[in-house]
């Protein structure tokens, strides 16, 4: 099926083919890329649409001697494929196998591990500079899409490459997409470059005075496409220092070679603006490239198809009806997302409240920031935003919301591991990094109804408070209709028990729970990371001999942590154990297994007590001493 795909080991090959045959590679290539990733799921939209651009860097370009510094990396399946990891994409995004994202220890083709974005030009400038400074001559290359570019980051390395004497080249991929729908002001431009009336004008003027001398105006139109950049007066890209060329077709080889080969010779920084269609070839991906933008297992000559059976709601779900149960009963409430609509659940909020919805685009820390501003005025911001994403807007959370106090709740999807996206995207050091923060406190729902409640209870605060949960569903908890409010810092005692108390943060109570009957351990269920129940908590170790922290976060600075520092300022000393995630980066695979091998289900958390304390005698007087249960 693949005849000529077969012969492809390394770019090497690939560079021994006659040009001709590049057309035959690039549909076999992506016909594989299809195949692959409806038998392992993965991203697919973005894949489809960089076949041929990737065919065309590894066939110019002397890659990896040359660097490719893939932004974001989700499109990165041809480039895999081409650098020698065909035989192994039946592995992709599963434990052991490929990373779905570009890893510098997994191939010498992935200068630079990527998974978030905008990161690519940064990057792509320090290599150049590097060759530059130990006087290599070798071109760094960033291929950075149009979402990509709406991050200040990106702007950023723009601004100093622009100053730069370096071989940079800066490739924009304009697919007129993102995860969710590109907004802002550069898309609205890109869209312009197109169809302004200014090109129009110029293309038309110009094929009227050629038109009387046809050689010139059939070089004019096999030109056309290379050059379309010259008619554009003073493009943004042109002010920042770059030598601005196109827009050109993404897809057509016989337009994106030349061009690549014309650019390796032009001396300092370079930009190529291609165009190009997320799904291309795969009639279903392009007609509905969000919902192919990472689907699972799927028939390709089906498509994506309906569940028959009823699926479990996610935490994400949750969130999303809670959102705008809320915003119906509050008409303060606005919600604001960095590009992630349908990742973080509002598209029915987007739907039924547009007013009040703001895509600010792949600027976490301008969201951040935004969101403090309209707390300043009276409204209540909530930002959806997963947990690794809030990382990059840590500055502006200390500084703008924290330090002013202001009242804006944020909602973290994807806390804790992810799965198949690996360490890139696993939430694991949210509690850590926000529990040290002054006015900020961190709630941790066990199950899907308490998270529905403690968003409430954070909404109902005048401070700013984050509500993490995981990716995926719960124990199947159903959500209540109301928008009740649990009480605030408080936790529950879910089962009373003997020696052993095991205080679990967060949804890994139901293992701890199942652990516990084995051992017949109390379980705490604290809710609250920060503040945390200190009066519960010390009620708890007066009457175990050894107290558990279990979290799906790091151990290290975690609540955990946060437990210890509480008992050492009571002058309480207990034996602690800490159950989380380690001090390592959590590789990519299925979920359940992956908190298995952190020993965190019910089997590891029990063999992890047992190992520790052994079997603890019962306390002296079991019988006179009641934990409190706050309800």
């Amino acid at each position: 099926m693949y005849p000529l795909l077969e012969t492809i080991n390394s770019p090497a090959d690939l560079r021994l083919l006659p040009r001709p045959q590049l057309r035959a590679l690039a549909d076999e290539l992506r016909a594989y890329v299809l195949h692959s990733v409806s038998q392992t799921g993965g991203h697919l939209s973005s894949n489809l649409g960089t076949v041929e651009l990737t065919v065309a860097l590894h066939y110019v370009f002397n890659t990896p001697e040359d660097r490719l510094v893939w932004d974001v990396g989700h499109q990165t399946y041809p480039h895999k494929i081409l650098t020698g990891r065909r035989d192994r994409m039946a592995s992709l995004r599963q434990f052991g196998g490929l990373s779905g994202f570009p890893r510098r220890d997994e191939s010498e083709y992935d200068t630079f591990g990527t998974a978030h974005s905008s990161t690519s030009i940064s990057a792509a400038l320090g290599m150049a500079m590097a060759a530059k400074q130990k006087g290599e001559d070798r071109h760094a290359v960033a291929i950075i899409g149009d979402g990509a570019m709406s991050a200040g980051m990106a702007f950023e390395a723009l601004n100093n490459a622009g100053v730069c004497d370096c071989n940079l080249l800066v490739i924009l991929n304009d697919n007129d997409m993102s995860i969710s729908p590109p907004v802002g002001a550069l898309n609205r431009y890109l869209a312009q470059l197109m169809s302004g009336q200014f090109y129009a004008s110029a293309k038309n003027v110009g094929k009227q005075v050629l038109k009387v001398a046809p050689p010139l105006f059939e070089l004019a139109k096999r030109l056309e496409t290379h050059a379309k950049g010259m008619v554009v007066p003073a493009t943004l890209f042109e002010n920042f220092g770059f030598n601005y060329i196109g827009p050109i077709d993404g897809h057509d080889l016989d337009s994106l070679i030349p061009t690549l080969e014309n650019i390796k010779h032009l001396q300092g920084p370079q930009f190529l603006h291609v165009v190009t269609k997320k799904g291309q070839g795969y009639k279903l991906a392009e007609a509905d490239p969000v919902a192919y933008h990472g689907p699972g297992k799927f028939d390709p000559a089906m498509g994506l198809q309906k569940s028959i059976a009823p699926a479990k709601q996610t935490f994400t779900q949750v969130f999303g009806h809670w959102l705008c149960d809320m915003a119906e009963k509050d008409s303060r409430l606005v919600g604001i997302t960095p590009a992630m609509r349908e990742g973080s659940g509002m598209v029915e909020f987007h739907q039924r409240f547009p007013d009040r919805y703001y895509d600010v685009g792949i600027a976490e820390q301008h969201a951040v920031t935004f969101a403090a501003g309209m707390a300043c005025e009276g409204l209540k911001p909530v930002v959806a935003i997963y947990s690794t994403f809030l990382q990059r807007g840590y500055d502006q959370l200390i500084h703008d919301v924290a330090l002013q106090n202001l009242p804006v709740v944020f909602a973290l999807d994807r806390a804790g591991l992810v799965g198949a996206d690996g360490a890139t995207h696993a939430g694991a050091y949210d509690i850590a990094y926000l529990r040290c923060i002054p006015n900020m406190s961190v709630a941790c729902p066990a199950d899907e109804n308490e998270c529905r409640m403690l968003l409430s209870s954070a909404y109902e605060q005048n401070h700013p408070v984050a509500v993490r949960y995981p990716r995926g569903a719960g124990a199947g908890v159903a959500t209540q209709a109301h928008l009740d409010a649990l009480p605030f810092g408080k936790g529950e005692l879910r089962r009373q028990g003997t020696g052993v108390a095991i205080l679990a943060f967060g949804t890994l109570l139901h293992p701890a729970l199942e652990a516990a009957e084995k051992l017949g351990a109390t379980v705490v269920n604290m809710r609250w990371a920060k503040p945390l129940d200190t009066e519960l908590l010390l009620q708890v170790a007066a009457s175990h001999e050894a107290l558990v922290t279990v979290e799906e976060g790091s151990i290290m600075g975690g609540a955990g942590s946060a437990v210890a520092e509480a008992l050492a300022a009571a002058g309480v000393v207990k034996r602690l154990l800490h159950l989380g995630l380690r001090d390592e980066f959590t590789e990519h695979g299925d979920p359940a297994r992956l908190l298995a091998l952190q020993g965190l289900d019910a089997a590891g958390i029990a063999k992890a007590i047992v190992t520790r304390f052994g079997v603890l005698p019962a306390p002296a007087q079991p019988a006179k001493r009641t934990l409190k249960s706050v309800a």
